[in-house]
């Protein structure tokens, strides 16, 4: 190509040019452009996908006496003290979680405490009545069977371990006879005991609205699993104050177990005193005589480290244990004893009820 045929080309790119930055020009100016709307993910914006799931496996209970429907409804702890007086039950509806689709509800006892039957409402609004009860006074659970007619949905159980405390729960229930009522908050406390509600205690402790009614009602994950039976709360008022507690589903899953295989809960029972040490492990501060700690030749003062090659930290972990163990078979108790690691071979009895 020439010099002289090089500017028809130079003048027409120039020409683009111009032109490209009028346009350009016209719409920055002219039509200024608009910021697209933040669009937030749905699992952060809301809870409707868990719910759905949850809801259907969530039952509304009555427990009735001969002639008189039974006092149902929500434990509740007055004041700042654990009461001297076992807690008071408001009437009302209880709530129950299905956990196995053979036809297994889990509740609270003082739910159907003292009850001969139990009217069960579904999600869909089928009824039916039941009279096989079987309970647990010693946690405040117990499980209500009955034989469906169809599929019925169902929940596992999550691992209320694994919780961290800020962790998101839904409670779902029937507060106040509100069937179908979610509330949601977060992991407040975990491992609350010796508030003098139940003999056996492992409670979590939420800000997610539990009133009378909820209880017998599960505490889910997000993951739409069960990590709590809600049980109790803890006010003044008689009313929701943020300070809610649900039984932990490791304990409700044991519990269920042994009363599907046993009717009852069998505990196991090492027979000694114990008191947590600052620095991990317990002390033993009394044996008792006759029992699996003394004919294992446990003394007072040890201090017991692990029991079948588990970690003993504090009191609850002993227990914990202790109640993991098959009855009537020997197992292995590692104590410290004037400075020395003794391994001593124990056998976990039934505890006596």
């Amino acid at each position: 190509m020439t010099h002289a045929n090089r500017w028809p080309m130079t003048l027409l790119s120039l020409g683009l040019g111009v032109l490209g930055g009028f346009l350009a020009n016209d719409r920055l100016i002219g039509q200024p452009a608009v910021i697209p709307p933040v669009v937030m993910p749905r699992d952060l914006t809301s809870f409707a996908p868990v719910v759905k799931r949850v809801l259907p496996a969530v039952v509304s209970l009555e427990g009735k006496t001969k002639g008189a429907p039974a006092a149902t409804g929500q434990k509740t702890q007055l004041g700042g003290k654990a009461p001297s007086a076992p807690p008071e039950v408001d009437p009302g509806f209880g709530s129950g979680v299905i956990v196995d689709p053979a036809g297994v509800i889990l509740t609270n006892n003082h739910v159907v405490a003292d009850t001969d039957s139990v009217d069960i409402t579904f999600a869909d609004g089928r009824k039916l009545t039941t009279r096989d009860i079987r309970r647990d006074p010693k946690t405040d659970l117990a499980i209500v069977k009955f034989k469906p007619d169809r599929a019925v949905p169902f929940l596992e159980f999550g691992d209320s371990d694994a919780l961290e405390v800020g962790d998101r729960v839904l409670a779902v229930g029937a507060p106040f006879g509100l069937t179908g009522s979610v509330t949601h908050g977060i992991v407040s406390a975990k491992s609350r005991n010796n508030l003098k509600l139940n003999q056996f205690e492992d409670f979590i402790q939420t800000d997610a609205a539990i009133n009378p009614g909820n209880s017998g009602g599960p505490l889910v994950s997000l993951e739409g699993r069960v990590v709590g039976v809600t049980s109790a709360i803890k006010t003044r008022s008689g009313g929701f104050q943020g300070v809610g507690l649900a039984v932990s589903s490791n304990l409700a899953r044991f519990v269920v177990r042994e009363l599907l295989t046993n009717g009852v809960v069998r505990r196991g029972y090492l027979g000694v005193e114990i008191r947590d040490l600052p620095t991990g492990g317990v002390t033993v501060t009394k044996v008792i005589p006759g029992g699996a700690a003394a004919r294992a030749n446990v003394e007072t003062g040890d201090v017991i480290t692990t029991l079948a090659g588990k970690a003993v930290q504090d009191g609850r972990d002993l227990q914990r244990i202790i109640a993991s163990q098959t009855l009537g078979q020997a197992t292995t108790l590692a104590v410290t004893r004037g400075g020395r690691s003794i391994n001593l071979a124990v056998t976990i009895e039934e505890q006596g009820r």
